[in-house]
């Protein structure tokens, strides 16, 4: 009997509040549809310890750090916060990433200063601790390698890429593997689709970003969702997403899984150990 593919969500925010309601059942239908691994990454000081506590129960793997999106209602002594839950736990086998950290300059209201600040002082972290980082990118992308060109790390991923080829082979070359989801599953989503259909195999890993980045047959019009609908992506969907690169590439179910998982294991090599 020929062997089912086993994929890896690269990021999922399995802690959010979308999933109160039935967070086992999310849990149990993605390890139904082929999911064996998921990467649960925090956004905030808040988080930390929910994100631990999730991945320690269902076998995965998490990030600490603190998103872009946050910095406004965070306290400067979070960044203590962090370095103290990093140096606590830097044996935890499940602690495979700084993330998600980053910018963001597509979100109106959030100060450039403080974001990088932010930014600045995670990736020091990411050094101090000799991980890699989990990073958020949304018009920021050269800004977001312009830091990592000044504070090395251990490589990592580019969350939900959608930057221009120069910026792929620039992450790329830094050690970088880049996020692919939902977004390739639309049509219209030309650059992004040519990205994940032309850049080197090895760079190319999977995500849902769950609850967010729905693909396209969870997707709602604006009518339809201020009538009430709604558009919960979660990761049982990421074998149906990789089909859509699996198609751009050529590749099998199979390929694709293996790959792809690969590549996540390679970008957070604690993960690898997690089996």
């Amino acid at each position: 009997m020929a062997a089912a593919p086993s994929f890896s969500d690269s990021h999922c925010h399995l802690d959010a509040p979308e999933f109160d309601g039935d967070r086992e059942a999310v849990v149990a239908r993605a390890r139904a549809a082929g999911v064996s691994q998921i990467v649960i990454p925090a956004v905030g000081a808040f988080d930390f310890d929910s994100v631990r506590e999730l991945a320690h129960k269902h076998g995965f793997g998490y990030a600490l750090g603190i998103h872009p999106l946050f910095v406004m209602k965070t306290e400067e002594g979070d960044l203590d916060v962090l370095a103290r839950q990093l140096e606590q736990h830097a044996a935890d086998p499940r602690l495979v990433a700084i993330g998600e950290i980053g910018l963001d300059y597509f979100v109106e209201g959030i100060d450039d200063e403080r974001q990088r600040h932010f930014y600045i002082e995670q990736l020091k972290l990411a050094r101090r601790f000799e991980l890699p980082v989990i990073v958020h990118v949304r018009k920021s992308a050269d800004q977001l390698l312009a830091g990592l060109r000044r504070i090395s790390v251990r490589g990592g991923i580019a969350h939900a890429f959608n930057g221009s080829r120069q910026q792929a082979d620039e992450f790329i070359k830094l050690g970088f593997k880049l996020g692919f989801g939902g977004t390739l599953t639309f049509d219209r989503s030309l650059q992004i689709r040519r990205l994940a259909q032309e850049l080197p195999p090895e760079a190319l890993v999977l995500e849902t970003d769950a609850p967010d980045i729905p693909p396209q047959w969870l997707y709602k019009t604006a009518d339809e969702r201020a009538a009430g609908a709604t558009m919960r992506n979660e990761p049982a969907e990421l074998p149906r997403i990789a089909q859509s690169l699996a198609a751009l590439r050529g590749w099998t179910a199979l390929e694709t899984a293996a790959i792809t998982t690969a590549n996540v294991q390679a970008a957070l090599p604690r993960l690898a150990l997690l089996g």
